[in-house]
């Protein structure tokens, strides 16, 4: 009989084919082969309280007003918070909810394990269970929780957690580094990314159409994610003028939403290049692939925020990669776990438009080196960022 593992997260999607980032969703219904899969997840305006997805079965909490149960779902909860200060007065039910469906959900199906994904809320809350309901609990961090919550009470509730779990998993040593210095430097921690699909994502999947629908001429640049602070969309913006200076017939594709939308899209305005970017808002994520394989050239131009908010290894540079596509990113350490400076992409300092525009036109132009760092992309995606490579750590972790 297979051992019961219960997936606990605030971000997973809300129906099929869902525009929220699938990486919680696309390890654990890799991981139903080994374990009778269950999911508890926030409830969300038009998602179902219980389903059965790729043979996980979801259950789903509420925890305040159904129609207004929108502070997990539609982004991450700090950005929504940023967003909208209102919803802060739904947290600590959001909280009290989780507590409750969690303690609701081990009685119920017995689990043998919990993936706890984010210390803080599903970590903390897992770690606060009652005597009689304590299940062992690994949990992952991708970022958000460690680099956007400071402050010395939640320092405390995640040492806590993290000292509680069986085993702690970070997505980048990036994070890893920042938990030993600022939490506990005597914690056992492992390095395990969030992978990619290769046959999901890979060159294969062009798209000529794209091109024509668009009116796209030129050298195709893409980016994906959401349009925060910490994406540093504005920098991307600030390169294309000097770009467009070399080659007129280039555009811009913006996938994604986000509270800075209307403020890039502006920006666009103002430096008179609205003509070559395409802002698509978001899609969904089956969809995404042919935008990746089609795209020349994929920009992460991510910054470190005034409040100290980063990612902690972006999906997206990974997906983008086993695409097909030449990678331009910032050089945070995160990205650098994926990315080698002129091997399998190029790397830039944060904030410099500049470096964007250089690197950009450097790929453009440099036609053998381009040729070389795709294929080398293609190598260290089989190698160490494929999910087939990453479930099976998992799995490992999990037992």
């Amino acid at each position: 009989m297979k051992k019961k593992l219960l997936v606990f997260a605030s971000t997973f999607p809300r129906w099929q084919n869902d525009t929220l980032p699938p990486f919680v969703y696309e390890l654990s219904k890799r991981l139903t082969g080994e374990f009778d899969v269950h999911v508890l997840a926030p409830s969300f305006p038009g998602s179902k309280d219980y389903e059965i997805m790729d043979k996980m079965k979801v259950h789903r909490f509420h925890y305040f007003i159904k129609k207004y149960e929108k502070l997990a779902g539609s982004g991450g909860i700090l950005p929504i918070l940023k967003k909208n200060p209102l919803y802060f007065f739904q947290v600590p039910f959001f909280m009290l909810g989780e507590y409750l469906a969690l303690r609701k959900t081990i009685k119920e199906i017995k689990p043998d394990i919990i993936h706890a994904h984010w210390i803080i809320p599903q970590g903390w809350i897992t770690s606060l269970m009652p005597k009689k309901y304590k299940v062992p609990y690994v949990v992952t961090t991708h970022g958000g929780d460690i680099f956007g919550l400071q402050g010395k009470l939640l320092t405390k509730m995640k040492k806590n957690t993290l000292t509680n779990a069986k085993s702690i998993t970070v997505v980048s040593n990036a994070i890893k580094g920042e938990i030993l210095e600022k939490i506990d430097s005597k914690l056992n921690i492992d390095v395990i990314p969030m992978g990619v699909d290769s046959k999901l994502f890979n060159p294969n999947k062009k798209d000529l159409s794209i091109k024509k629908k668009y009116n796209i001429q030129g050298p195709f640049l893409l980016f994906v994610g959401r349009l925060a602070e910490k994406k540093g969309v504005k920098y991307l913006l600030d390169a294309m003028p000097g770009i467009l200076r070399k080659n007129n017939k280039t555009k811009l594709m913006i996938i994604g939403t986000g509270p800075l939308e209307s403020e890039l899209k502006q920006q666009a305005k103002n430096l008179k290049i609205e003509n070559n970017v395409i802002f698509m808002g978001a899609i969904q994520n089956n969809q995404l692939p042919k935008y990746y394989a089609t795209a020349d050239i994929f920009v992460g131009p991510s910054i470190i925020t005034r409040e100290g908010d980063r990612e902690g290894l972006p999906v997206t540079l990974m997906e983008a990669m086993s695409s097909g596509s030449i990678i331009v990113a910032t050089d945070l350490e995160g990205n650098k776990d994926i990315i080698k400076d002129n091997e399998n992409g190029f790397l830039v300092k944060q904030n410099s438009s500049i470096e964007i525009l250089d690197c950009i036109l450097k790929s453009l132009k440099d036609k053998s080196l381009s040729a070389k760092i795709l294929k080398n992309s293609q190598k260290i995606i089989k190698e160490k960022f494929d999910w087939k490579v990453i479930k099976e750590k998992y799995k490992e972790m999990l037992r």
